[in-house]
């Protein structure tokens, strides 16, 4: 059982039975609290309750845990808390463990702070199994380190671990298979009295010449209790690079805080700073605190005189000069900085920024800060675009987040479909728009670089990034990489992903744990390639795309796979040269450990492949070592080393980051704004696909009495998809916005609600049963994987057989890909309603006629899954999954889709593509977005397969056809170039991905 934890006395003394335990597993079950967790199915610890007698000083009727495990990449088992509970009066972490004697390293954590078990900072400790039988482990809570290689999405990151509100511990058990037992699991000690911490407001004070520097500390007590006794607090400059008495006057003094000065009260000194008349690089003043009874910040502040008058911070001078000016200053060490990307959650410190002269930070999924606002984010970035100011050239750090639907890290932004339901609306400027709004929100946060889009042209159903395609077939998505030109035009780099060949993967060719396709081996000639996988690179090239990144997945071309991360021909030779792609590489998640070899060779071989950039995106120390060796060892040339950094050195300097590195907080109130919301509501609409409508059920008569039933009625987190708050995403009220039910709740006079279809149906005009996928992401969507099909849920199926049986009605299919949906003989009108996220109206505007159904297919719609792969828009192998399908009752059937056609040739239309240098990078002026609510894109309306009837008829806005304003079209508007918006510069010549599963905090 577990024992709550005592309350702590308060004599400094107690017995050893006053000791809290957490956890003695006295019970006939594996206690409530405690579960195992891992990569995968078979790497996911067993855990069952074992006599445990032979335990020294245990009863005969002792019990303990056992944990039976075969761990492929991670796995272990935890005990969370359900409320948060007070360690610091203890003095550390106990435990008995039966080890086998396998030599092997066990790591263990605990959890501190945040929100909640799976939001806690964690600090870690280990023991080796050095020795078979019982042992007891004990370690103080002093030894315990932070994290360094993982910490969860919204975790803190003071890195102190404070202890006063602890969520529980977890065991991580070694890369093996083996057994070990567990018990008595406590805490022991008294701990020894906390001194007061000391804090500085800043850690950095960038400064220029001839100012001064404020600095202002502060003291808090452990328990925040007014000081009991007196402290004095010294402080004096120390020895930095900068001259005491030239470049500033050096201070010294003492700072008084009385007894009952009430903790976190502040003083403040100065430091006045000098001007010598040099043109030079940043020059750092250390700032020292001490006193008795304080603890001192775990890092020292600094105070910075600016790098000044050097030619690469001057502005009115050309990029390549100001590149060129600034490559010639750095070191080996700090070009190897610039070339290395840390999860931020990685970072030991906020000063290994500096130390290893980072250049670039990222979240992945569901690394986020507490509390995940707009404004968290901005504060966020911005500390850690400060750390950058104590390097001597500072160089500002880029930012990137996986912004794939809109800013979708972040809680109360707006989410947009993803991108097979902007295939479905097929709409280049309404694409665009989207990229817009996203870049309006992401840059608003302080991060300038977005990780999208997925330029995938995706072959196989099955596949579980499917929904991060815009469609299979290639033509298709060229038209959508409009979105491109949203992101950049509005100041955040695009990175054209996964480059090349991760939609064509074979179905069981993975071996990524238990994926059964994604990161796979795309087979292929090299015709196909061309024409399917590199073509909409191609097009984001030519659109002046700042960043690309490679897939996970490997290339064969008849020669056998290659990793595309180590594949020098499709990354130097054709993406780099033929195709003149000028912006910089950048791997995916710690993606250059798949490339065979050990690790000097992985990265040895990615960088000399054509890499730029390594997502690394924890072991940056070993990374920057690694290279650095390979480099001194000549293994790697110095001119690749310069190619990489110039390429990433360009982009930040066409940022202009140099000249303003923080979050411009003036458009945080446009992030989730209704405007924002009102365009993701108009390209939720135009994706809704209208599949099946018998008797013209469609569009829906306002005054009918609906029935709604289905597990995705009423579920933002479902109807958003994966890559949404967290890498995975996740079902439930996640994130503000409209759900299904809501949106039909404020069109239909009559609403009865019943998700499992149980309610009465009687008096009811129609039903709507809201069924379909719940949120996967990457692999972990792959169908065969732990079960998943593309059938429709037990329960699902139930609802739709209930409704359906008892009155007319319409299924609406949320969901990334098209599902098998079974027998529909009495289903009257079906919707594919893909992932529309957070506007749910989006959905009941065409289901109630306020706009017309114009969404086309973006995906073959299988009858059956033994037809998958099928595809459209590549001749390829027969019945593979680059074969040319051609089969009428697929393409005129009620559930087929009209095969997607491809755009107007180049130079021609109104969609037709463009060139675009990638000079363009940079923020333009500021644009109203244009007309607002779901009509604001109107256009002609394809009747989709299966309806004969009529066009949905336009309700006025008194009928519900949308809000006011809506049918106002898009302006078109034109670049300062001249270059029209929708058009194409004829005189333009004709042109010539994830990782292993891990725990959320995820990948690009």
């Amino acid at each position: 059982m577990l024992v709550p934890l005592l309350a702590a006395p308060s004599a400094p003394a107690r017995a050893a039975a006053d000791l809290p335990v957490l956890a003695d597993f006295e019970s006939n079950a594996v206690p409530a609290g405690v579960y195992a967790w891992g990569n995968d199915t078979a790497s996911t610890p067993t855990l069952t309750i074992e006599p445990g007698a032979a335990r020294p000083g245990a009863p005969a009727t002792n019990r303990v845990l056992r944990s039976g495990y075969a761990i492929s990449q991670w796995g272990g088992w935890s005990q969370d808390l359900t409320a948060t509970q007070d360690w610091s009066p203890y003095e550390g972490f106990s435990f008995w463990v039966n080890g086998e004697g396998s030599g092997r390293r066990v790591f263990f954590e605990i959890k501190d702070g945040g929100s909640g078990p799976g939001a806690a900072e964690l600090f870690e400790s280990s023991f080796t199994d050095d020795a078979a039988g019982w042992r007891q482990v004990k370690v103080p809570f002093t030894d315990f380190t932070r994290r360094a290689d993982y910490q969860p999405g919204g975790a803190p990151a003071d890195g102190e671990l404070d202890l006063l509100a602890m969520w529980g511990y977890g065991m991580r058990l070694p890369t093996a298979a083996g057994s070990l037992e567990w018990d008595q699991v406590e805490l022991y000690g008294t701990a020894p009295p906390r001194p007061a911490r000391l804090s500085t407001d800043r850690p950095v004070y960038p400064v220029g010449e001839r100012s001064e520097a404020k600095v202002s500390v502060t003291v808090t007590t452990a328990t925040g209790a007014p000081l009991t006794d007196g402290l004095t607090v010294a402080y004096r400059t120390g020895s930095g690079t900068a001259t005491p008495g030239a470049d500033y006057l050096p201070a010294e003094g003492t700072l008084t805080f009385p007894a009952g000065t009430a903790s976190g009260s502040s003083r403040s000194f100065t430091v006045k700073i000098l001007k010598d008349g040099a043109n030079e690089v940043a020059e750092t003043i250390p700032v020292e605190l001490s006193g008795t009874g304080v603890r001192p910040p775990a890092e020292a502040p600094v105070i910075v005189i600016d790098a000044h008058g050097l030619p690469y911070l001057d502005a009115r001078r050309p990029v390549r000069e100001r590149v060129a000016d600034l490559l010639g200053r750095m070191t080996p060490e700090e070009k190897i900085g610039q070339m290395t990307q840390a999860e931020r959650m990685a970072l030991a410190r906020q000063s290994d920024i500096a130390a290893y002269g980072l250049g670039s930070l990222l979240s992945g999924g569901g690394s986020t800060p507490t509390p995940n606002t707009p404004r968290a984010w901005a504060d966020m970035v911005d500390a850690f675009q400060l750390q950058t100011r104590r390097t001597r050239l500072q160089v500002p750090l880029i930012y990137g987040v996986d912004a794939v639907h809109g800013h979708n890290n972040v809680v109360g932004t707006t989410i947009f479909p993803h991108n097979v339901g902007l295939g479905a609306a097929r709409d280049p400027e309404l694409t665009e728009k989207a990229g817009e709004v996203t870049a309006r929100e992401v840059r608003a946060t302080g991060v300038p670089w977005n990780f999208a889009p997925c330029l995938c042209v995706s072959r196989d159903d099955r596949w579980g990034r499917a929904y991060e395609s815009f469609s299979e077939d290639p033509a298709l998505v060229n038209r959508m990489a409009t979105v491109i030109d949203g992101l950049q035009d509005n100041g955040v780099l695009a990175t054209a992903k996964h480059y090349a060949g991760d939609g064509g993967t074979v179905y069981g060719s993975s071996t990524t744990g238990d994926y059964t396709i994604d990161q796979g081996v795309t087979k292929v000639t090299r015709k196909e390639l061309e024409e399917i996988h590199l073509a909409p690179f191609a097009e984001a090239v030519r659109r002046g795309v700042a960043t690309v990144m490679p897939s996970f997945s490997s290339v064969d071309l008849g020669a056998g796979p290659v990793k595309m991360h180590a594949h020098r021909e499709l990354l130097t030779d054709v993406l780099k040269g033929r195709l003149g792609f000028k912006g910089f590489v950048v791997t995916d998640w710690q993606a250059i450990d798949q490339i065979p070899g050990d690790y000097a060779s992985d990265v040895r071989t990615s960088i000399t492949a054509g890499i730029d950039m390594v997502m690394v995106p924890y072991a940056y120390p070993e990374f920057a070592a690694t290279l650095k060796a390979e480099v001194e060892a000549g293994r790697v040339p110095m001119s690749r080393v310069d190619d990489a950094v110039a390429r990433i050195l360009t982009a930040k300097f066409r940022l202009g980051l140099f000249e303003h590195p923080y979050a411009d907080r003036a458009h945080l109130g446009d992030v989730g704004s209704a405007a924002h919301r009102a365009v993701a509501r108009t390209a939720a609409a135009k994706s809704q696909v209208l599949l099946k409508n018998d008797g013209r059920l469609l569009p829906l008569n306002r005054k009918s009495k609906v029935y709604v039933a289905g597990s995705n009625a009423d579920d933002i987190g479902n109807q958003s998809g994966g890559w949404t708050i967290t890498w995975q995403g996740s079902s439930g009220p996640i994130t503000p916005g409209t759900t299904i039910l809501q949106a039909i709740r404020g069109r239909a006079a009559s609403v009865t609600y019943s998700p499992d279809a149980s309610a009465g149906m009687a008096g009811h005009d129609v039903g709507v049963v809201v069924v379909g996928e719940t949120p996967y992401a990457e692999g972990f969507g792959d169908v065969g994987r732990q079960g998943r099909t593309l059938e429709l849920s037990a329960a699902d199926r139930a609802a739709v057989d209930r409704v359906c049986g008892a009155m007319k009605c319409v299924v609406l299919v949320v969901s990334g890909r098209p599902m098998l949906l079974g027998d529909l003989s009495g289903v009257e009108a079906v919707v594919a309603a893909w992932l529309p996220g957070t506007e749910g109206d989006g959905v009941a505007d065409p289901l109630f006629g306020a706009v017309p159904y114009t969404g086309r297919l973006p995906f073959t719609w299988f009858r059956t899954v033994a037809q998958i792969p099928i595809n459209v828009g590549g001749q390829g192998r027969r019945g593979g999954a680059h074969a040319r399908t051609r089969r009428p009752e697929l393409e005129r059937g009620r559930l087929g889709p009209r095969r997607p056609r491809g755009p107007r040739r180049r130079g021609h239309g109104r969609h037709a593509a463009r060139t675009l240098p990638y000079r363009r990078l940079r923020p333009v002026r500021r644009r109203r977005l244009g007309g607002e609510g779901p009509g604001a894109e109107r256009g002609p309306a394809a009747r989709p397969a299966g309806d004969r009837g009529p066009r949905a008829r336009r309700r006025p806005p008194e009928e519900g056809g949308g809000p006011a304003g809506a049918g106002r079209p898009l302006t078109r508007r034109r670049l300062s170039s001249g270059r029209d918006r929708t058009g194409a510069r004829p005189d333009r010549g004709r042109p010539g991905s994830r990782r292993p599963s891990r725990p959320a905090g995820a990948r690009a």
